[in-house]
């Protein structure tokens, strides 16, 4: 999440749950990260800062879907409902959420690991200026 084009908090944590296919994994993590952002929304709302809906981008066309088609089909019942609070929080307008091509994801900076260049396209857009490097300005 970024305030004022910094970032405010990042996460990275194992997946609690053991699942078949990329596509739930990124459902429910984008789920996962909607209960972090309720809770943040929550904090500036009680600082008296009203916030707009939190940009959540997930390179998983899949996932997207799943969100915004809750009808519940056979390749997603099993999915436990804890994590289609993915929903509520759209309907809400807490989040809202945009596909994001791989090779333009920052969040692959965290997950895998990146050659030179591109972890450097990537950390330039953290908004995270690094004293020692002349090409982060």
């Amino acid at each position: 999440m970024s305030l004022v084009s910094s970032i405010v908090c990042w996460q990275s944590h194992l997946q609690k749950t053991v699942v078949l296919s990329s596509t739930k994994a990124k459902y429910m993590a984008m789920s996962d990260t909607c209960q972090q952002i309720a809770w943040i929304q929550s904090l500036f709302q009680e600082l008296g800062y009203d916030l707009a809906p939190t940009p959540i981008c997930g390179n998983n066309q899949g996932s997207i879907f799943i969100q915004s088609n809750p009808v519940q089909e056979w390749q997603t019942k099993h999915i436990d409902i804890c994590y289609h609070y993915i929903c509520k929080c759209i309907e809400d307008g807490k989040v809202s959420v945009y596909f994001v091509p791989g090779n333009e994801n920052l969040a692959d900076m965290f997950t895998k690991n990146l050659g030179a260049i591109y972890f450097l396209h990537f950390r330039k857009h953290l908004g995270i200026k690094f004293l020692d490097d002349k090409s982060s300005t």
